[in-house]
């Protein structure tokens, strides 16, 4: 799915828009520097929060191909005018043109953060910081994207730099292939060109495959690696490539190409959005789009789009799309933080804002490194200024994970000490769980929240949103007299450390079959706007483990969906609670007839807030970090659950919600023990205290477990 905080690289070229930057054969080019614009407006625009153009970010595929053209073009000219091409100058004049502007950002991105982000994201960023100054953050967002125990981490400031390291990574690989190819083709007396349509063909066909399959297959990550992207830019390379051909269509042919490929990157913006599948076969209209309007530039002359591409607005922003780029989103971010959210309003004022250190750091930065005569002359200097540039933005990011305090409250008993009884008290003079300001010790540390959690994580036990095959793991006594198996989503793994406890006094194997944002439901749910059909598939794999030879005498599951779609082909239940009801009812069944007995553990309240965060900035008023039982009560699966149980009597529900929140206001400190992780999820320390209690629970629903160790 296309994401939201998503972000292009402007002015992707080696030189700087002026009359100097020239494509093969050819001059200045006015409908390129325009195209730059159109698509850091729709960048803009879309960053912002404006509903009119649901797909702007379709302004980095836009500038992947620009840079193609751009840089392939510069490349093939040197090529043909020296017979060689120097590696050392390539990567100088990089260097010098992006480096300097972008340690600049790094460092008052750096600053920005320290002063108005909260602590508890500092490490995250920190290491953003470092990733953005070594071009592989887009590496880094790929592997969050798809790490379920990353749910909380909002937008990056550095995030719009996954483009930039995209296209860095993009250039390790293409010069030096072209420079094989010459080399190759020189031996055997063969064409320069055809060796280059292979190298093209080498790169771009089988990335445009990858594209289309890892989209299908796993699109958060397929949005931000290089291997997807390749393809977009390798489009670009052969227009420049074929540019001295293109030139000699003719002038009606490239009018009426040139603005349908305008009219493509337009239709992309308008009417794709985040739901669409990105990249994959969907980025072929922009991407294509924007190379017919480069290749239709040149013979379509005034008639083309330049006629509104070469006009002195669009050319001024896109002289200063990069510097544009880097600065707007690290601003619409960090206010996004420090308010709690942004409106569009106030997105729009601050994308105009961007404009003011954009034009300053092109002024002073950008330009005089750019046109520097003893950089010009040095290829060697303009590699140190760049290396230089780079250790500024790493010795940035590692400022800010050195800020980050070494607790955010009191430090108090270990972990181990901790398992009391929370439920008795939230701190001195409280009484049964009643919120209070200030405790004398919290554990976990709220800035280690997201770190305390259930060890089949780091086991490798939770099947993520791709893998439809059931994997198991066991934990407890493996040869233990009574097997029980926790059976869901992360709702259910999140209670292992109980049920670890509680193994070992009542000489219990665990088997843990979870898997991401997945209930044990046959009913159709959706994922990010597309039907989750591994889900479907893991439910239907599981339900043949669980009633197979190996099957346990307990299932207890729990989750998070409340809701369902309608099954193809049924009339019986409506899409919504009743869905899922009839879902539940039906897996439920199976292992019931199978002699499966199953037991539902009541959904956690959705707390509605990160109360693991707030916490974190407000040890002496914890207060400020409550939320309404009655609500998160609502807004859980619970009454879900609670509605499919009175359909089958058989079926028992344990409910702990009262253990978790003793008082109509919810405390998110409990016996000096933190509650909440991310989202909705309990501390894996403050799960263990809970064991006797879920023990007696469970000991009610028919599961004999003795709490006492």
């Amino acid at each position: 799915m296309a994401q939201a905080p998503t972000m292009v690289r402007p002015r992707p070229a080696d030189e700087p828009p002026s009359r100097s930057e020239a494509t093969p054969g050819r001059g200045f080019r006015g409908d390129v520097e325009g195209l730059r614009a159109v698509a850091v407006g729709l960048v803009l625009l879309y960053h912002a929060g404006l509903s009119l153009v649901p797909g702007g970010f379709v302004g980095v595929d836009v500038f992947f191909v620009i840079s193609g053209f751009l840089i392939t073009g510069l490349l093939v000219k040197e090529l043909r005018k020296t017979g060689r091409i120097s590696l050392a100058g390539f990567y100088a004049r990089r260097a010098k043109r992006l480096l300097p502007a972008t340690a600049v950002v790094l460092i008052s991105t750096a600053v920005l953060v320290l002063m108005f982000v909260p602590k508890i994201h500092w490490t995250e960023i920190g290491g953003d910081i470092v990733a953005s100054a070594l071009y592989v953050v887009n590496w880094r967002l790929a592997n969050r994207s798809v790490d379920y125990l990353a749910e909380d981490s909002g937008a990056s400031p550095l995030q719009h730099f996954w483009s930039l390291a995209v296209e860095e990574q993009y250039y390790l690989v293409w010069p030096v292939l072209i420079l094989l190819a010459t080399l190759w083709v020189r031996r055997r007396g063969r064409p320069m060109t055809g060796a280059l349509w292979l190298g093209l063909a080498v790169i771009g066909l089988p990335s445009l495959a990858w594209s289309i399959y890892q989209t299908a297959y796993e699109p958060a990550r397929a949005f931000f690696i290089t291997t997807t992207r390749m393809w977009e830019l390798a489009v670009g390379a052969a227009v420049a490539i074929a540019a001295s051909q293109l030139a000699r269509m003719p002038r009606v042919v490239a009018v009426v190409l040139g603005w349908a490929g305008l009219a493509a990157i337009a239709a992309s913006g308008l009417v794709y959005s985040v739901r669409t599948p990105w990249p994959g076969s969907a980025a072929l209209l922009p991407v294509l789009g924007s190379a017919a309007v480069i290749a239709a530039g040149t013979a379509a002359g005034r008639a083309g789009p330049i006629m509104l591409l070469g006009t002195r607005p669009f050319l001024w922003v896109g002289a200063l799309s990069y510097s544009l780029y880097l600065w707007h989103w690290p601003l619409i971010v960090i206010a996004t933080y420090y308010w709690g959210g942004l409106s569009v309003q106030r997105g729009l004022l601050l994308a105009a804002i961007s404009v003011i250190p954009a034009y300053l750091t092109y002024r002073l930065i950008e330009n005089p490194f750019r046109h520097s005569a003893a950089l010009s002359r040095s290829p060697r200097l303009a590699l140190s200024i760049g290396a230089n540039a780079t250790m500024i933005g790493v010795l940035a990011g590692t400022m800010v994970v050195l800020a980050v305090p070494t607790a955010a409250a009191p430090a108090g008993p270990s972990p181990g000490a901790a398992v009391l009884e929370p439920r008795t008290g939230s701190g001195t003079g409280a009484a049964k769980g009643a919120p209070v300001d200030k405790v004398e010790w919290i554990t976990p540390d709220p800035l280690q929240a997201t770190k305390d959690v259930p060890e089949l994580y780091a086991d490798g036990c939770q099947v993520s949103e791709a893998s439809s095959d059931p994997k198991a793991c066991v934990y407890g006594n493996p040869d233990g007299k009574t097997t029980v198996a926790l059976v869901g989503d992360s709702k259910i793994a999140q209670w292992l450390p109980a049920f670890q406890e509680l193994a070992k006094t009542n000489d219990w194997k665990i088997v843990t079959q979870t898997k991401s944002a997945c209930p044990l439901s046959t009913a159709p749910i959706t994922l990010k706007g597309e039907v989750y059909q591994s889900c479907a598939d893991w439910n239907s794999n599981l339900l043949a483990a669980l009633t197979g030879p190996d099957k346990p005498d307990y299932v207890i599951t729990s989750q998070v969906r409340s809701i369902a779609l309608k099954p193809a082909g049924l009339s019986g239940h409506a899409a919504g609670v009743d869905a899922m009801v009839a879902g539940m009812h039906a897996s439920w069944t199976t292992l019931t007839d199978a002699g499966v007995k199953v037991i539902v553990l009541g959904d956690t309240p959705q707390t509605g807030m990160s109360v693991y965060e707030c916490v974190s900035e407000n040890t002496d008023h914890l207060t400020r970090c409550t939320y309404d039982r009655a609500r998160g009560v609502t807004r859980s699966a619970l009454p879900t659950q609670q509605a499919a149980v009175a359909g089958m009597p058989e079926v028992k529900l344990v409910d702990l919600t009262r253990s978790i929140c003793p008082t109509p206001k919810c405390a998110p400190v409990i016996g000096n023990v933190l509650v909440y992780r991310q989202g909705s999820h309990l501390t894996a320390t403050y799960i263990k205290t809970l064991a006797p209690k879920l023990g007696e629970e469970l000991t009610a629903a028919g599961l004999p477990a003795d709490g006492k160790s």
